[in-house]
């Protein structure tokens, strides 16, 4: 048995572990030398599958962006890994961040909701004889929702009634509000 010196061994040790790594620790160590701090922080590198490497995009724009540059950044990142990826795919998919568990969720009641009407219920229950003929059951309906909106206050742009908390919180009913958002 040859004695080996101390540095030959911890070579082959480091290139072992080097061999046995997990290609995507690599890759996020590296990842905002690779594509830039700007890049990095709307990208996010998700896995590697048969030597393809998954990024989530903060948007379609950045993972347009970066497909564009994708042949420099496999180049880039081939040249820091033992194992050398075939292709990189950009996509939004995932991007969204795990909910934080720290926090425990937050229970809303049903009257805290904007569009709600009060604690009076109409509910309506659908007989066979109901079933048969559509338009009682359309004017049963009506005569629901007609009793049900009397005395709410009117929205200031529609005239229709609406729910208080909606006029509240958005100065007008929840149809005007997203009509105004989609202009």
């Amino acid at each position: 048995m040859s004695l080996k010196p101390i540095n030959d061994i911890l070579g082959v040790l480091e290139q072992q572990a080097k061999w046995q790594a997990d290609p995507l620790t690599l890759i996020l160590q590296s990842w905002a030398e690779v594509v830039g701090s700007v890049a990095a922080d709307h990208s996010r590198p998700l896995s590697t599958q048969r030597d393809v490497l998954r990024v989530a995009t903060s948007s379609a724009a950045w993972a347009q962006n970066l497909t564009f540059s994708r042949q420099t950044l496999l180049l880039k990142l081939n040249s820091k890994l033992s194992m050398s990826l075939v292709d990189i795919r950009f996509s939004t998919a995932g991007w969204q961040k795990p909910p934080d568990l720290s926090s425990p969720p937050t229970n809303f009641s049903p009257k805290e909701h904007p569009s709600y009407l009060g604690d009076s219920h109409h509910h309506y229950t659908v007989t066979q004889a109901d079933q048969q003929n559509v338009n009682q059951v359309f004017e049963s309906w009506a005569k629901v929702t007609q009793t049900r909106s009397q005395g709410l206050p009117l929205c200031p742009q529609c005239q229709c009634p609406s729910p208080s908390g909606e006029l509240l919180r958005w100065g007008v009913c929840a149809l005007c509000s997203v009509k105004q958002s989609l202009r």
